[in-house]
């Protein structure tokens, strides 16, 4: 997944030691842009990904690359946000995120001109209407309508 953001805030880096040797955990915090803008933050592993995050500097416009990742314990839910890249966003060189998210969006179809239509026949009968349909997910709610504020 990939949002965009200004950076502002370098979070305090953690050390320790497990059987495999050892490890540096660090983290970040992002602004996105858009008409509500949201503080996301970002965990890192390993002095690799921690050296791209100490090269950006602090309110700079930043495009992060991560995985989600959530875990139950003692009946509670925990999600983390792992980076696996950070960089500067330079306009021209990625694709520009207005709303802080950088949505894929599906190429342009490319336009037919319009065949001359033919003046339709009188119909005889009126043609028996479809079926209606139930929407394939009516029972659901729509998670915008449930916000508790």
């Amino acid at each position: 997944m990939e949002i965009s953001g200004k950076l502002i805030k370098i979070l305090q880096e953690v050390r320790g030691e497990s059987q495999r040797g050892p490890w540096v955990r660090g983290g970040f915090v992002i602004e996105t842009d858009g008409e509500y803008p949201r503080q996301v933050a970002f965990t890192t592993f390993g002095e690799d990904r921690l050296a791209m995050v100490k090269s950006l500097a602090l309110n700079s416009p930043v495009v992060v690359n991560f995985n989600p990742e959530s875990r139950e314990y003692e009946g509670r839910w925990y999600t983390d946000l792992r980076c696996t890249r950070i960089q500067n966003y330079v306009p021209g060189q990625m694709p520009p995120a207005a709303t802080g998210y950088a949505w894929p969006t599906p190429p342009a179809a490319p336009v037919q001109p319009a065949a001359p239509v033919a003046p339709a026949a009188p119909a005889a009968a009126p043609a028996a209407a479809p079926a209606p349909q139930a929407a394939p997910f009516a029972s659901m709610p729509n998670p915008e309508e449930d916000l508790p504020f």
